[in-house]
């Protein structure tokens, strides 16, 4: 098996799939959380307008209060006086106040909008980001079982959490800033505009430069964070296999050559998120200076134009001192929401890669399709048939080939030989884990590519040699998939698999924790409690994938007898690398390159002398008398089988 990890993006090609996934996000996901969506728009809106009246009231008081220079009704801007002159008291002292009651509506006003706004923007991307989560994890959980074997549990892991916590943060911060920093930018031009249009001129100047320098940042920053979201699935993936094999690390002695390789994929992620980092903080900085020349030049032309009482050079009219104050206040307040648009862009740049992401995977195709008018299963007898069945993983490499045998309902069939023969292949072909190139499989004459998936895998009971255990209880465990199960039942399913016993003894009994992937409890126990599950469901058809090949003599026989009792009445298919749990099967089909060489039961092909009984030979320690043909055949599959581990 190769150590490197793969340089590549591992979702590149769904990425790469992915058109305009931001309009699909909104498009998807927005029109179910349209109200929260025009609560944060409009209540951005006001609460930015109320956090203008400050610099304007104060420009105006100045102007209109304490020098008399214009109308305090008039010299709103945007607002015709007709609209103002009623509700504004004659007297200065009367102004006065109105203004400070107008500067206490803008703060608290613009207080409690600005809530109103925070709770819209961050329901709305709190609901997204749930939805968006939940549906990338099912259609991830629904795909074939080949598109699992090229990716690693952590590159996952980083769309399902990195790529969607991304989304969220720009939904809520960088929605919320776009349209907050609009209506700063929109408003305060308009006000500038209004007040004196050729200072407005100059104030506005930064804003195409500004422009400009954006959309190089975008063409420039956009590819780096595509490798850095490519980075952080690569660094997961390193920790989360080496944090579900530290045991192998520790008896191995490997913890120097981990710690390597952990640091060489940090310091990938560190090399990609600086080259992000070195672009965004050199662009964060032009921004301020150019927007700051803005300020400066406005600073100049309105200083100059209010010492003089003329305006300068080109520039005619006036220029009132309190209209000076608001437009240095409002430049100011202007040239700010100006460089944050960068890092708006910025943000939307990494929520774009994500999303990419996320909606290349929810598009990748299944080899699996349900037809739309399929039936549920229907299992009378259990008569499974396989017909001239082939199937390879891809194109180039057949693995099943040319496949015929038929179970009655009731009986057992055993499937035999060497490693990489095609055993477990054959039966993951009858759970629709894969579906076949050629040929069809029938179980009670219905062939399965016409029955709904569902009825299919609950009508077969699936007991492994991996056991896979959840983090929770014994009782959950045994449960599993059969949730409506009474406790008397999961009870009887555990005597079943002969655990009772040992689950009455762990400290808590049935409501014993027993850690991640069942961490607390052997290997026997883990698969006595996999039987049990398998019990519980009651399933018509039972496949056995080397259920006791990983145990001890002793457990082996507890786990057999369990064994004897689920497949008693059902149809059962059995795999075994120990001859002597399957030598009572009423057929054994021995594979080989993921053929069909022999059938029969155990006598008959002992009597054959032919591959089951030197498999057979083999167990029994009688390798000396082995032909060496068989023998040279074992170390060719051998050196094949380790050369396609290493690819």
């Amino acid at each position: 098996m190769s150590l490197s990890s793969d340089e590549d993006d591992p979702f590149e090609e769904q990425r790469e799939r992915a058109e305009n996934p931001m309009r699909r996000l909104f498009t998807v996901y927005g029109g179910d959380n349209a109200f929260q969506f025009v609560v944060g728009v409009v209540a951005s809106i006001v609460a930015r307008v109320l956090d203008l009246f400050p610099p304007v009231i104060l420009g105006l008081a100045i102007d209109a209060i304490f020098r008399d220079t214009k109308s305090f009704a008039g010299g709103f801007p945007l607002v015709p006086e007709a609209w103002i002159a009623p509700y504004v008291p004659a007297d200065k002292t009367g102004q006065f106040f109105f203004a400070v009651g107008l500067i206490g509506v803008g703060f608290f006003g613009g207080a409690a909008f600005h809530w109103v706004r925070n709770w819209g923007w961050n329901s709305f991307a709190q609901e997204i980001q749930h939805d968006v989560r939940t549906d990338t994890y099912d259609k991830m959980q629904r795909l074939n079982m080949d598109f699992f074997a090229d990716k690693q549990t952590g590159e996952m892991m980083s769309i399902l959490s990195n790529d969607v916590n991304r989304l969220e943060r720009f939904l809520n911060d960088g929605m919320n800033s776009f349209f907050r920093l609009s209506v700063m930018v929109v408003a305060i031009a308009a006000i500038l505009v209004s007040y004196n249009w050729q200072l407005a001129l100059v104030a506005l100047l930064p804003v195409p430069v500004i422009a400009l320098f954006t959309w190089q940042f975008i063409k420039i920053i956009q590819p780096k964070y595509g490798d850095v979201r490519s980075s952080v699935g690569q660094m997961n993936s390193r920790l989360e296999n080496n944090l579900g094999g530290i045991q192998v690390i520790k008896t191995s002695n490997t913890e120097t050559f981990e710690s390597d390789r952990v640091d060489d994929a940090s310091m990938d992620y560190f090399d990609a998120n600086w080259g992000a980092i070195n672009t965004r903080i050199k662009f964060f900085p032009a921004l301020r200076i150019i927007a700051g020349i803005g300020f400066a030049a406005t600073f100049l032309v309105g200083g100059l134009w209010v010492l003089t009482g003329e305006g300068p050079g080109p520039f005619t009219g006036t220029l009132e001192i309190g209209e000076f104050a608001t437009f240095i206040l409002l430049t100011q307040q202007f040239v700010w929401p100006m460089a944050q648009f960068g890092q708006i862009i910025n943000m939307y740049q990494r929520a774009r890669a994500s999303s990419a992401r996320i909606f290349g995977l929810m598009d990748e195709p299944s080899r699996i399709v349900e037809e739309p008018d399929a039936d549920d299963l229907v299992v009378s007898e259990g008569r499974v048939e396989y017909d001239d069945v082939t199937f390879g993983y891809d194109e180039s490499e057949t693995i099943v080939e040319d496949v015929s045998f038929t179970v009655e309902g009731g009986e057992t069939l055993a499937l035999v030989g060497p490693t990489g023969a095609g055993k477990s292949t054959v039966l993951k072909l009858l759970l629709r884990m894969y579906d076949v190139d050629e040929g069809a499989i029938t179980v009670d004459g219905q062939d399965l590519r016409d029955v709904t998936i569902p009825s299919l895998r609950q009508a077969v009971g699936y007991v492994s040699q991996e056991t896979f255990m959840f983090y929770g209880t014994v009782e959950e465990n045994i449960a599993y998939g059969t949730f409506d199960a009474s406790e008397e039942e999961i009870v009887e399913a555990a005597k079943a698999a002969e655990a009772h016993d040992f689950i009455r003894n762990l400290p808590d009994g049935y409501d014993t924790e027993i850690g991640e992937r069942g961490v607390k409890l052997s290997g026997g126990q883990r698969q006595r409690l996999s039987i049990a599950r398998a019990i519980l469901k009651d399933p018509e058809i039972l496949v056995l994938d080397e259920a006791t090949s990983d145990v001890d003599t002793e457990t082996e026989m507890l786990i057999q007898r369990s064994l004897d009792r689920l497949t008693e009445d059902r149809t059962t298919f059995a795999i075994a690398h120990r001859l002597s749990t399957i030598k009572d099967a009423d057929q054994i089909i021995v594979l080989e390159d993921g053929r069909i060489v022999e059938r029969g039961s155990h006598d008959d092909l002992l009597s054959e002398d032919g591959l089951y009984a030197h498999l057979w030979g083999v167990q029994a320690g009688e390798i000396d008398e082995l032909p060496e043909e068989f023998i040279e055949r074992a170390s060719r599959r051998q050196a094949r089988t380790e050369a396609e581990s290493d690819d």
